[in-house]
């Protein structure tokens, strides 16, 4: 039978997603959501659970704590608010000048059921407006994208499945539209190669040399002397064992922050301008 993705909610465990069916009873008298102020320990979390091994520039960072007794609790998901992938979205999708951030990783382990995920990004949203109020510089708005795409390994193991943003839905998110299609070039294990990380070394810029690096580590070939830049980049995606993928576009859901007045306008803004065409890439 084939899994529904729009009624299961999406787990992570050593790099592998799987599902859990929505509306699952939750307990949370066993649960708590609190800053993560050493990033090292979100980054260590997500870099061992999800499946891209990557980590975004963060802003700030909750964990999810489960209660495995009155005295221990042990991290069991993570909310990342980074510095957004498009720095001009905001204006894109209509929001004006308005600062805002994205929900650059949301992730909660395979053992937690499914209603926690509603549970844990309301109160993560919650403390970051209080910690990073828009009156004083912080976001008015936070962009989240749903992947709907899987990704598979060469051997066509599932390392990905791809989810809708049920939650973001849940959550009473406003749904923007999608991003405009475009190609992914995977790595044997399924893992994607950056866009930006490529675009970095064709232009030279700063974190070319991660970006050489992470790609000889997926065994693309080494860079001949005096090659250029772009002309290298070319010729690593061909003869390196990269496959590219189409993919269609990421689903984009925003959640507007402060009181109630300033909500309400920031989705009247929103509104206004979803009969436009444009939209920005993310991820």
């Amino acid at each position: 039978m084939m899994l529904d993705l729009t009624t299961t909610s999406l787990r992570w465990h050593n790099r592998r997603s799987s599902w859990r069916p929505l509306r699952e009873p939750f307990d949370p008298t066993c649960f708590a959501v609190e800053p993560l102020p050493r990033v090292a320990e979100a980054r260590r979390f997500i870099e061992a659970h999800h499946y891209s091994r990557s980590f975004p520039v963060a802003l700030a960072c909750y964990g999810l704590f489960e209660r495995l007794s009155p005295f221990q609790s042990d991290l069991a998901g993570v909310a990342v608010f980074s510095v957004p992938i498009q720095p001009r979205a905001g204006a894109a999708y209509g929001a004006g000048d308005a600062a805002f951030c994205d929900l650059g990783r949301f992730l909660l382990l395979d053992r937690i059921g499914s209603n926690a995920e509603t549970w844990f990004l309301a109160r993560a949203l919650r403390q970051l407006q209080v910690e990073r109020p828009s009156a004083d510089g912080g976001p008015s708005l936070v962009i989240a994208y749903s992947d709907p795409m899987p990704r598979t390994d060469r051997a066509g193991q599932v390392h990905f499945n791809g989810h809708f943003g049920g939650i973001y839905r849940d959550s009473s998110a406003l749904y923007l539209g999608r991003t405009r299609a475009r190609r992914l070039w995977l790595a044997d294990d399924g893992t994607v190669i950056s866009d930006r990380a490529l675009s970095k070394l064709r232009n030279d810029e700063t974190g070319a040399g991660y970006a050489y690096e992470t790609i000889i580590r997926y065994g693309a070939p080494r860079r001949g002397i005096g090659e250029e830049n772009a002309a290298y980049v070319t010729r690593a995606l061909s003869e390196g064992p990269f496959r590219s993928m189409r993919h269609r576009g990421n689903h984009i859901f925003c959640f507007p922050l402060g009181g109630s007045p300033a909500r309400r306008e920031m989705r009247r803004k929103l509104h206004r301008n979803l009969q436009k065409p444009t939209r920005t890439d993310g991820c």
